[in-house]
């Protein structure tokens, strides 16, 4: 573990215990646990919120590349591109649970309390029994899949469970009480989304309209309008029920990637290097935030300002109200992957391998000094980044074929059996899955972030930025 700061201090902590990039992060439901998950096969555990952050322990057990994590109040679970979900004891570090059935990479992994739910680049979602007896290396037994839901014909790239509101109490077919309300919804790369039937296991609306991959996916807090962001540049609002588009903004240069929703909000970041805010019930941009040298890869509000992370290897904070850029955290050498805030600590996961530590207060972000640093900054000139024009190369050549693009994790065509090296990369995810607490059935609570909503505002992007 290092420490480094920046002329204003913002940076408190470097931590490479890593080996490899960093893909994805989740904060425990209390705040007092961040766990990352690497490309060195492994997830580690860090204190989070203390003057000084350290790691708790290792969970080592996957054959290939950490992709996903959700946290519940007692257990850790971790997707992988080994095709496998696994359950950690974070006390103990031990594996107690190995979930096998997928054919290829898991994408996104949920926790609802007693079930999990997996997405897969095999084209299909899963569900699974949470409790199950004790993992034994020497004695494994998969772990029996209670649904499989089936019908897209590309990868899937975003997944959102939005709970019935427990008035109809139905048994399926194996005698397992499910509320008939409760809904899963999938969106893939075949530009569809879908919402199926917890307890039939059937598909109930299929929404089509998107010209391309649909990239991310978000909903209202209160489950009834969903949200995705594709490749086509567009974010389509629709009526989950009715399965039918209101509204499509438009006004991003590139694909949308990350979407977070809060209150009356919607916050996308996109490849075009910005960050916009959409009223949720008017089709206009309210603001754009730019500084961008790269990619937005994730986008996330916390009171009152809009963190951003970017392929230009910077995080940023932006006045949301008002646009204005009041932070740039920079130290990471690659990509900023992924991101979270807990109190007054920003945590940023790069394709660098480290886990940087930021000074994110209020009265550090507006602070005099920052802002003049800030100003001597943007006069001086900016030099050209010779990787922006090979990117955009690239993206056009995924838009014209998109059925060679992964968008699931970061690169084309990858086989999807365990295994393989994973290909030498431009620009690397950032899944920040959603998941909700064992002993947490409200809604808003589905996912891992400090914002209100149920969001899967995770970009799942091609390739990853080698700066």
């Amino acid at each position: 573990m290092g420490n480094g700061s920046s002329k204003k201090t913002l940076l408190r902590e470097t931590l490479c215990d890593h080996e490899k990039p960093i893909n994805c992060m989740a904060v425990s439901e209390d705040g007092s646990i961040v766990v990352t998950g690497s490309d060195d096969k492994t997830a580690r555990l860090w204190t989070a919120g203390s003057q000084e952050t350290e790691c708790l322990g290792v969970l080592k057990g996957h054959t290939q590349y950490v992709t996903c994590i959700a946290l519940t109040d007692e257990y850790v679970l971790t997707g992988s591109a080994d095709c496998t979900i696994r359950k950690w004891d974070p006390t103990s570090c031990d594996c107690v649970a190995v979930y096998e059935g997928h054919e290829a990479r898991i994408i996104r992994i949920l926790c609802t309390g007693e079930y999990i739910f997996s997405a897969s680049n095999d084209q299909t979602a899963k569900t699974w029994v949470f409790d199950v007896p004790e993992y034994d290396e020497e004695d494994s037994e998969t772990v029996s899949c209670i649904k499989t839901f089936e019908g897209h014909s590309l990868g899937i790239s975003a997944m959102i469970f939005i709970p019935g509101e427990g008035n109809d109490i139905v048994q399926d077919e194996d005698e397992r009480y499910i509320d008939a309300g409760d809904i899963l919804i999938t969106g893939s790369t075949d530009s569809t989304a879908r919402s199926w039937s917890f307890a039939t296991g059937k598909t109930i609306k299929i929404f089509r309209g998107h010209k391309s991959a649909i990239s991310c996916m978000s909903s209202d807090p209160e489950g009834t309008v969903l949200y995705t962001g594709s490749m086509d540049h567009s974010i389509r609002c629709w009526n989950i029920h009715k399965g039918e588009c209101m509204k499509v903004l438009e006004g991003h240069a590139g694909p949308v990637l990350t979407l977070h929703v809060v209150n009356k909000l919607i916050y996308s970041g996109s490849s075009d290097n910005t960050a916009k805010c959409w009223v949720r019930n008017f089709d206009f941009c309210g603001n754009t935030y730019k500084g961008h040298l790269h990619t937005v890869t994730h986008v996330k509000y916390h009171e009152g300002y809009l963190f951003t992370a970017s392929g230009d290897a910077c995080a940023r904070a932006f006045d949301a109200k008002s646009g204005t850029l009041k932070a740039v955290f920079r130290a990471h050498t690659s990509a900023v992957t992924c991101l979270c805030l807990l109190d007054n600590f920003l945590y940023t996961g790069s394709s660098d391998g480290t886990l940087r530590v930021w000074d994110a207060s209020r009265s550090t972000l507006e602070s005099e000094e920052l802002q003049f640093e800030l100003e001597e900054e943007n006069d001086d000139e900016v030099q050209p980044n010779p990787e922006l024009d090979k990117f955009e190369k690239k993206l056009e050549r995924y838009e014209d074929d998109k059925d060679d693009v992964d968008l699931s994790s970061n690169h084309l065509k990858p086989p999807s059996t365990p295994g393989q090296e994973r290909p030498s990369r431009l620009l690397a995810p950032s899944p920040t899955p959603s998941g909700r607490s064992r002993l947490s059935p409200s809604p808003s609570r589905l996912h891992l972030g400090r914002g209100p909503g149920n969001n899967n505002d995770v970009p799942y992007f091609p390739e990853e930025l080698d700066l």
